[in-house]
């Protein structure tokens, strides 16, 4: 089994790489408790990729926060998937239930947590054939 490593963490995913928004105690924070919640005796070879999903999930749900908070804002409050959005005269609107896993719950926040449960589920089923 692979460690983690915040190095290889960022590389994986470079979208992680601004320490002021993604520092390395919350990436460290993170990771510690995705590898507590992965079970490797599941997910084997792939348990990296899962460590790394789940920890980009919540960094991404933690930044938010910090950034809520940076404005002055109450950090932590719930408002959903954003599914329309009007500035000036230019409005849309999404289909998020076409694009969200079915009883996601709070993985849906993310692409990162939807790609997590994804894989979750195929794991944890075991061997099935269809």
């Amino acid at each position: 089994m692979e460690e983690f490593e915040i190095k290889s963490f960022r590389a994986a995913f470079p979208e992680f790489d601004n320490t002021t928004k993604y520092p390395d105690a919350m990436v460290t924070f993170w990771s510690n408790v995705a590898i507590d919640m992965v079970p490797c005796n599941l997910w084997k070879k792939q348990w990296l990729t899962g460590v790394y999903l789940y920890t980009a999930h919540e960094c991404v749900l933690a930044a938010q926060n910090a950034a809520t908070a940076k404005i002055g804002g109450t950090p932590g409050q719930n408002a959903g998937i954003v599914t329309a959005k009007t500035v000036g005269p230019v409005s849309s609107s999404y289909d998020a239930a076409g694009t969200g896993e079915r009883s996601g719950g709070q993985w849906n926040l993310t692409t990162y947590g939807k790609q997590f449960l994804r894989l979750a589920r195929i794991f944890g089923a075991g061997a099935i054939q269809l």
